[in-house]
């Protein structure tokens, strides 16, 4: 696999490129937000924000509006509110500085299995209001297609097979990131913020306090 990675610290590349290179991917660095977007049909984007000509945030954003790409951002911002909006500009997952590479292979390998479109996903699933369609990877809310990163469909798709049922926050990391979660818990948060937001209403995800989540349409 063809890994763009967008970093113009050398001190954080070229260990990165080693270990990738290692784990057996082709790894294509480039260190600005200009070149990240001349680059020729990436499949894979490990995309730093504090570009030296941009902000890493517009690229996402250009990145996402040409395709479904899968985007890992990594980024020294730990604010709930950037990594908010870096989620609903497409990125399907974030890592803050510093991390460990044990870390980021998992998350590679992650969002690689759940990009890949699955012979065996299913039908519509969903409520009268919210159906989704698991085959195409749609979801339409009242009648207008909602736009969800990759990683948000999942997790909407996942609480959905059981509408009302409580799902604890290893259920969710499990069943939607990976059996062997690395990264923090907060990771969730984050995606549940981002989807109450698409949504319009954040009563169709509830929080059942000390357990998990549970998927319900507002009355």
């Amino acid at each position: 696999m063809n890994i763009l990675l967008v970093e113009d610290d050398n001190s954080i590349a070229e260990p990165l490129i080693l270990g990738l290179e290692r784990d057996g991917f082709s790894v294509n660095r480039v260190r600005t937000g200009s070149e990240a977007l001349s680059a020729t049909d990436p499949e894979f984007v490990l995309l730093d924000l504090g570009l030296p000509d941009c902000d890493g945030a517009d690229v996402c954003r250009v990145l996402r509006s040409r395709g479904e790409v899968p985007i890992i951002v990594i980024t020294a911002r730990a604010d709930e509110i950037d990594r908010v909006v870096l989620l609903e500009l497409g990125a399907d997952d974030y890592m803050v500085k510093p991390f460990g590479f044990r870390e980021l292979r998992a998350r590679i390998r992650a969002v690689q299995r759940r990009s890949q479109p699955r012979s065996d996903a299913g039908g519509p699933v969903g409520t009268e209001r919210l159906e989704i369609d698991r085959r195409t990877r749609r979801v339409l809310l009242d009648g207008t297609e909602m736009q969800l990163t990759p990683k948000e469909f999942d997790l909407l798709a996942f609480m959905a097979t059981d509408l009302g049922a409580v799902y604890t926050r290893n259920d969710i990391l499990e069943g939607v990131w990976d059996t062997h979660w690395y990264g923090p818990t907060k990771t969730l948060d984050v995606h549940i913020a981002a989807l109450r937001k698409k949504l319009g209403d954040p009563r169709w995800i509830e929080t059942v306090r000390g357990v998990g989540f549970r998927l319900l349409q507002p009355e």
